[in-house]
């Protein structure tokens, strides 16, 4: 019961910004986006991006303000990944990591005076981890891309699973509105999967998932239990 009140108000919250959400610009075609050899790796608890959505991050360890300057002299592109359960034993170390995450590249950033970073990420394509090196402070890996494309048809479907998602979602949260049309169907989806309170195991399936169709199925199903 407890989750499905704190569900209800972080919607409350969270509609009203999709519904003044302005279209996001279109990123490179998912299955032209290619990766640099090795990326580093942003480990959290909680996986805090899809492709396509941003979301800001306050970098406060010594190990991953290094990373940041790295990535701002390089490509400007970081690998977001979850911990898996456990990890807290060995958090400052190398804890075990989901082998899927989204790959983000840095869209502001802003150097605080006391040496953190408050940095955006826009994410880029979906990645699994192939291997990791172990000569920087902070975690790298090689890592193969794992685009998500949507043919017309699949497309038609995305349409019709939002309007239900978006049915829901108001049913949870009968004050808030809708987004617009205007804001495409899989960042929609992408947003709510992004934002929505949910147990971290949950969020790391959706992105798992192979696409915004089969995230959206997953993301009703969720909703359903906030009711």
């Amino acid at each position: 019961m407890r989750a499905a009140v704190a569900a209800t108000l972080v919607l409350t919250l969270l509609l009203p910004s999709l519904s003044a959400a302005q279209p996001l610009a279109p990123g490179p075609p998912q299955d032209e986006i290619v990766l640099p050899a090795a990326i580093p790796l942003f480990p959290l608890p909680d996986i805090g991006l899809f492709p396509n959505i941003s979301q800001p991050f306050n970098i406060f360890e010594p190990r991953y303000r290094e990373m940041v300057a790295d990535a701002l002299e390089g490509d400007r592109i970081i690998g977001m990944v979850m911990l898996r359960p456990g990890f807290e034993a060995d958090y400052d170390g190398r804890p075990p990591v989901y082998g899927i995450g989204c790959a983000g590249t840095i869209v502001d950033h802003e150097l605080l005076p006391d040496g953190r970073y408050a940095i955006v990420l826009r994410g880029l394509v979906k990645f699994r981890i192939v291997s990791e090196d172990q000569s920087r402070p902070y975690r790298l890996a090689a890592v193969e891309p794992l685009p998500e494309t949507i043919d017309d048809e699949m497309r038609l479907k995305l349409k019709a699973q939002r309007d239900r998602v978006v049915t829901v979602l108001l049913e949870v949260a009968p004050n808030a509105q809708a987004p617009p049309p205007a804001v495409a169907d899989e960042d929609v989806i992408n947003t709510l999967a992004q934002l929505l309170p949910m147990e971290p195991a949950d969020r790391q399936v959706l992105l798992e998932k192979d696409g915004p169709f089969e995230r959206s199925e997953t993301l009703l199903d969720l909703l359903e239990l906030m009711r």
